[in-house]
């Protein structure tokens, strides 16, 4: 199925998935394991202050970038593909206060629409598997960053191929199938000139989260069981497996959550 798709067609169906209802009933407005709290420990890892320009590639309905301007007082920049995203991050941070310190712009991370050395810290979390072209997004982080500047990254990691059961489920595997192992991205960040790097296992927080997916399936389950739920064309039962092997996924190592923090040279 991926391969059917061109970059354009993958990041509209990217964009689709993460902007839909459903997928915000099970995950919320943090779309990544981990929440808020992997968030504020990538900011650490990279050392972020107030002094901090920071930007967000791919910053979804802005939970993040606000989280990372209230905790320690940076200045962030949100870029995302979907500009129905954008507007709900602007309402975001609005309504936390923090409109002063966010700027949420729409773009392709692939073609960033800043100037060179812009930034001082970008981040992309649960993203950079998403990007078709990531020797450009690479190189393009790379570019708005400048001399010095620090990249963090949280991802999904694929250690071989993704199984056939689980590939017809969901639109969502064109994004993760785009997903490699820590070594390609390092080799990937490191042609684009980052330096210095910092990898950290996160698979645990990955499992927590598809857990939590697994019981909000069992909740929603019971709930139209007694008729109080119209499921309407929510397929629990391909829910349930895709859920369920995703754990053995998970526990097997074949896909995993990574931390990469790097500099730029």
């Amino acid at each position: 199925m991926v391969d059917k798709l061109n970059g354009r067609e993958i990041k509209i169906c990217c964009a689709t998935f993460y902007e839909s209802d459903i997928v915000r009933m099970f995950l919320g407005d943090v779309l990544h394991p981990g929440g808020l709290a992997l968030t504020c420990h990538l900011g650490e890892v990279m050392g972020l202050s107030a002094r901090n320009r920071v930007l967000d590639v791919a910053c979804g309905r802005g939970a993040s970038a606000v989280h990372l301007a209230q905790h320690f007082g940076c200045h962030v920049t949100g870029l995302d593909y979907s500009q129905d995203n954008i507007a709900a991050a602007e309402e975001h941070a609005t309504a936390q206060g923090v409109s002063q310190l966010t700027i949420f712009s729409n773009g392709d991370a692939e073609r960033l629409p800043f100037d060179d050395s812009a930034f001082d810290s970008v981040i992309s979390e649960c993203s950079f598997c998403t990007f078709p072209d990531k020797v450009a997004a690479a190189a393009e982080m790379a570019r708005v960053l400048a001399p010095g500047g620090i990249l963090g990254l949280t991802d999904m990691t694929v250690n071989g191929t993704l199984p056939e059961d689980i590939q017809p489920l969901l639109s969502w595997v064109a994004c993760v199938a785009g997903a490699g192992t820590p070594e390609q991205y390092i080799e990937t960040l490191e042609q684009a000139g980052f330096i210095d790097f910092t990898v950290e296992d996160c698979n645990a927080a990955l499992l927590e989260m598809v857990n939590d997916v697994r019981r909000k399936l069992l909740g929603i389950e019971l709930a139209a069981g007694l008729g109080k739920l119209d499921l309407g064309d929510i397929n629990l039962t391909k829910g349930k497996h895709l859920a369920k092997r995703a754990v053995e996924l998970i526990e097997s190592g074949v896909v995993g959550y990574t931390l990469i923090a790097a500099r730029r040279n």
